[in-house]
């Protein structure tokens, strides 16, 4: 019996539990289509505090819990919860942390005032999430990464995870969306983004200016596929990484019915 190839959505932002930018419908339409196409199929975002639990039914994953997310030597435990995504029978997981996540802004305060730890955010989620992977025990085919909150994903992946088993076969794709932040993580989110001695200063160069588009970028140069997921990105980025010797990219089509993105998955899982 051949097992089904399993594809892993790590994001940002999905409908209908948070719309930022127009690929959150995007991404709950390739999660529904993948799974209909016979892709095992999990999802895992962050538990921002505007997301209402009652309404969408989440609960704590009590089998999950006890695992901390250690960063620039602060241990922050990562409580994971789970709702059923309407009208399909997917599993979206939510990664949750008291003192990073439960206020009732995003990334902004009510003052519109760039949320200082924003960058402690940004590397709890990625290193959350990939913890998350491991205590599952489920090996995901392919990763597919969107959100300026994921960029640091793919470096991790081909880093500091890059010996652990549940990932040993994991292609990833990261998807460059649109540009929606002027500021800056700051001065201490490429030390704070060292999470191990396996990931060196050199290979976080690329995000060295700490903006959207060196969210993007790095996750992009780390990537094993690139697509776009916006028609208006940074023209910077689309130059850069619209031809990229070795890789595949796929473009942004706004009258796509998704099936170039499941013909791509399928590829990827099947070499």
């Amino acid at each position: 019996m051949i097992s089904k190839k399993r594809i892993l959505f790590i994001a940002n932002e999905m409908s209908p539990y948070l719309e930022l930018t127009e690929f959150c419908e995007i991404v709950n339409r390739l999660a529904i289509k993948s799974n209909a196409e016979g892709l095992e199929v999990r999802c895992i975002m962050p538990r921002f505090g505007v997301i209402n639990e009652r309404r969408h039914r989440l609960h704590e994953v009590v089998r999950l819990s006890g695992i901390n997310v250690s960063i620039d030597n602060d241990d922050l435990p990562l409580q994971i919860k789970v709702a059923s995504l309407p009208n399909a029978r997917l599993q979206i997981y939510f990664l949750d942390n008291e003192d990073l996540f439960k206020r009732r802004t995003i990334f902004h305060d009510e003052n519109e005032k760039w949320h200082a730890d924003n960058d402690l955010r940004t590397i709890f989620y990625c290193k959350g999430a990939l913890e998350t992977v491991k205590k599952f025990g489920w090996p995901p085919d392919i990763i597919h990464c969107s959100g300026w909150m994921t960029g640091l994903i793919p470096v991790y992946l081909k880093t500091v995870y890059k010996k652990e088993p549940v990932f040993s076969q994991s292609k990833i794709v990261f998807t460059i969306g649109q540009t929606s932040f002027k500021e800056k993580l700051g001065n201490g989110f490429l030390k704070k983004a060292l999470i191990h001695p396996t990931i060196k200063e050199k290979d976080l160069e690329v995000f060295k200016e700490t903006n959207n588009v060196a969210l993007f970028r790095g996750g992009a140069t780390y990537a094993d596929v690139i697509t776009f997921g916006a028609e208006k990105i940074d023209k910077k980025l689309q130059d850069e990484f619209t031809k990229v010797r070795g890789k595949k990219t796929l473009l942004y089509n706004p009258d796509s019915d998704l099936t170039d993105y499941l013909q791509l998955f399928k590829d990827l899982a099947n070499k």
